[in-house]
């Protein structure tokens, strides 16, 4: 699941890999096309087959240095592998932080992969995705058995942590729409917001990033809506 960077970060995700099994890797999901989450798939093994969404398959043929996977997987939906009598559910839940995240649901472990869908302690910014989707996301992955989040960076989370960002993602929604529909500009809309139950995530006080960023990615949307009525 994501392979880092470049092909320093694959071999040491190997080498990580090599204490626990000598079996070879035979699949490899990338959660989105960004170079940090794919590129060391090479490193990691250049037989594998890459299995990601049919969008972001697409971008990464369409502009990708170290994508020479002999084998490519692209769904739409939901693929499921079952291995060793385990299964690997790896479901695409939509347009999030970008147009084509998915996640890989471990059932029997009560463990999920997220990707940048969520950072523990932090707020990825949005690519090309869906505010409102993301939030949706977020909810279906809160409604699974679930006990272990690995997230797209940082350290490893529970259900409550991944709660607290939905939270954020959430009440960021609430606070925007509330401003867009009184007619606020975004720059009203980027001083008004109060998020200081989030100050603990790595962008507070600053808004840096991701708190005015995804602010105003989420108020084009909401433009966008409107004109397409």
């Amino acid at each position: 699941m994501d392979t880092g960077l470049n092909e320093q970060e694959g071999r040491e995700l190997l080498a990580e890999i090599r204490k626990i099994s000598a079996q070879p890797v035979r699949y490899i999901v990338n959660t989105h096309y960004h170079p940090d989450h794919r590129g060391g798939n090479s490193a990691v093994s250049p037989d594998a087959t890459v299995i990601s969404t049919v969008f972001t398959l697409s971008r990464k043929m369409a502009g990708a240095a170290n994508n020479s996977a002999r084998e490519r997987i692209g769904f739409t939906d939901k693929i499921a592998l079952y291995m060793g009598g385990h299964a690997v559910e790896i479901y695409f839940p939509g347009p999030a932080h970008t147009l084509g995240d998915p996640v890989v649901y471990f059932s029997q472990e009560h463990a999920i992969a997220t990707g940048d869908l969520f950072l523990n302690g932090s707020c990825p910014a949005m690519d090309e995705g869906d505010m409102e989707n993301w939030i949706a996301a977020l909810d279906f992955i809160l409604n699974l058995p679930v006990d272990e989040v690995v997230p797209g960076h940082f350290d490893l989370a529970d259900k409550e942590q991944l709660r607290h960002f939905h939270n954020y993602l959430a009440e960021l929604r609430d606070q925007v729409s509330a401003m867009f529909r009184a007619h606020a500009s975004l720059k009203q809309v980027l001083k008004g917001l109060d998020l200081h139950k989030y100050k603990d995530l790595r962008q507070y006080p600053k808004y840096e990033a991701t708190f005015v960023d995804n602010a105003t990615a989420y108020y084009y949307q909401l433009e966008k809506r409107v004109r397409s009525r």
